[in-house]
Parts: structure tokens; C-alpha cells; sequence
């Protein structure tokens, strides 16, 4: 668990300092979730080798074990969120309307383009023959 756990936070690391040093405007945690999906593709790709390289718990399936374990408690990172929102109540009673109002147009336009790439890729991986009903 230990190794696992170092390298998900070595992997939000990276992407922290691939964005910072960078100027990406996208998050660190965002880059460092892409250099684990690809650390993941690498290492399910090229198995025998992997095993050879990475540590036991690497392969045999511990990351995603402590990630589950992870994603199981992930209510409780919100917590202090919660507790900077109510410590700034000034802020959201002199914004809260802008706030209001952004945070739904967020929501209305992350659930298009998701509902729009579900539609685009079901279209590009539909099996297409004279024997499949369009």
C-alpha cells in the first residue's frame, strides 16, 4: 500500500511541476491523472517487463486496490472545502448569486460535452456491416 500510495502522489507531483514549470493552463492533478493512465497503458502493455522493473505490488494489482480504497473515503477530501466555504460566508453572501450562476452553467456544459463525447465515440466504435440494423 505504501508503494502504491507514493506513486499516486508521485504522479500528482510530476503533473504539478509539469504545469507550474510549464505554464499549462490545466491543473497539476489533471497531468499527473494522465502520467498515471499512461504509466497504467505501459505497464499492462508490457507485462513480462514490468515485472522484471516494478515492485511486486506495482503488478499484481495493489495500485488499483489502493486507489478503490481511495476513491471509497473521497467524501471525506471535501470536508475541508466545506469548512473554507463557511469560514468565508462574507465572500459567498456578497458573490453568492455570480457563484449560483456559474456553477450551473459549469454543470449544463460539463454534462453536454460528456453526453456529446458518449454520443461521438458510440458512434466511431458501432460495428458497421450490411448485417448490423442502423
Amino acid at each position: 500500500m505504501i508503494v502504491s500510495l507514493t506513486l499516486i502522489l508521485l504522479a500528482q507531483l510530476l503533473g504539478e511541476v509539469v504545469a507550474h514549470g510549464s505554464g499549462l493552463p490545466v491543473p497539476g492533478p489533471v497531468l499527473g491523472a494522465a502520467l498515471m493512465f499512461g504509466f497504467l497503458l505501459l505497464r499492462d502493455r508490457y507485462r513480462c517487463s514490468a515485472e522484471r522493473v516494478l515492485p511486486k505490488p506495482l503488478v499484481q494489482g495493489e495500485l488499483e486496490g489502493t486507489a478503490k480504497g481511495l476513491l471509497t473515503h473521497l467524501s471525506l477530501m471535501f470536508v475541508p472545502a466545506g469548512v473554507g466555504i463557511v469560514g468565508r460566508l462574507d465572500v459567498l453572501a456578497a458573490n453568492g448569486l455570480a457563484l449560483a450562476v456559474v456553477l450551473l452553467v459549469s454543470v449544463v456544459l460539463t454534462l453536454s460535452a460528456t453526453a456529446l463525447t458518449f454520443v461521438a465515440v458510440s458512434r466511431l466504435v458501432r460495428p458497421r456491416g450490411p448485417d448490423v440494423a442502423s
